[in-house]
């Protein structure tokens, strides 16, 4: 997956105000089995399992002992014994390791990622192109479910999820499909403006949602309780890896905060580890930065300790050993009008 095929600004705009396909064959799929696999995976999840009827997902952790964050990722319920877990490429080795010393022997865990690609499709005209990739009169599944549909002879699953803010699905299919589906989604999505994205369209995209990228605002050294995303973590669930480390940060509260932040001035857009400041105080560090294409200023988020992290505080970005004014905002930082 390229940085950009044309350009980041114009990969951005296509998806939110066209569409845009991304290729995500990079990302990891796992899968988990039998009729053990729901109980292991509460104990091995933030989120809680039990809830997912047949073809839902739900967005959750795998956490270390720590209550540190090894990666971010959805899981499925696919059948009634039977778990899709869709992680980051960066992670799927050390996922699949993680949870192959963690598990049973008589609960199945396979990588299937080698055999599997996909492709997530988002934008404001998603509905379009499915229909003219499926059939009219063929529904879409609804948001955060995951359903098959029969395509060109083979079999595509079709998840309503995303990572841009805008409405949008993800498809998974076999690796002898990819360029088939590719393809035939760039033909029927021409009417519509689609056009490829790259990596760097989709950092603008989801850090104006102040949606958190793992190994950027998510890491081993980070919990979800400081992410601001606790939300996903069921601390009601009596054992997973790593609640006891989230109940006690949730009763005493978390030292440093993830926020997010837009720039005063025009200048330099801010990047990872870049310095944050309050009156000259060092209180934190950027984790993610750019300048948004939808809001023609720098963004960013970053983790600042409590007590400055409230919404409009003003702090200072230093960038290249200058100080550049910024404000503490609500997320997300776009908003459609």
């Amino acid at each position: 997956m390229p940085v950009q095929y044309t350009s980041i600004i114009e990969e951005h705009q296509a998806v939110r105000n066209n569409i845009g396909i991304f290729d995500i064959s990079h990302m990891g799929q796992l899968l988990v089995s039998g009729p053990a696999a729901g109980g292991w995976l509460n104990t091995m999840l933030t989120n809680n399992i039990d809830k997912l009827e047949v073809d839902q997902g739900q967005y959750t952790f795998l956490l270390n002992e720590r209550g540190g964050i090894i990666d971010d990722l959805i899981a499925y319920r696919i059948d009634e014994e039977k778990f899709l877990l869709v992680v980051n490429a960066s992670r799927t080795d050390e996922d699949f390791a993680w949870l192959d010393r963690h598990r049973p022997k008589h609960v199945p865990l396979t990588n299937r990622s080698a055999d599997f690609g996909g492709v997530a499709i988002q934008g404001p005209r998603v509905v379009e192109l499915f229909h003219a990739l499926f059939g009219k009169n063929v529904d879409l599944p609804a948001r955060n479910h995951i359903v098959d549909f029969p395509f060109d002879g083979t079999k595509v699953s079709i998840a309503r999820t995303g990572y841009t803010g805008e409405d949008g699905i993800e498809a998974f299919f076999r690796t002898r499909d990819a360029v088939k589906f590719w393809n035939a989604a760039l033909e029927k999505g021409k009417p519509l403006g689609i056009k490829p994205c790259g990596l760097g369209a989709r950092d603008t995209l989801r850090l104006e949602m102040c949606y958190p990228l793992n190994g950027s605002d998510l890491s081993p050294e980070r919990n979800p309780i400081e992410a601001g995303l606790g939300f996903f973590v069921d601390l009601t669930k009596p054992n997973f890896v790593g609640r006891e480390v989230l109940l006690r940060i949730k009763q005493s509260g978390p030292q440093q905060k993830l926020v997010s932040f837009r720039m005063k001035e025009k200048g330099p857009p801010p990047r990872p580890h870049y310095s944050v400041f309050d009156n000259g105080e060092r209180i934190g560090e950027v984790t993610s930065g750019t300048l948004s294409p939808s809001l023609n200023y720098g963004i960013g988020m970053g983790y600042i300790d409590v007590p400055h992290a409230g919404i409009g505080t003003d702090i200072d970005i230093e960038i290249r050993e200058r100080k550049f004014p910024a404000t503490i905002e609500k997320k997300p930082l776009y908003k459609k009008s």
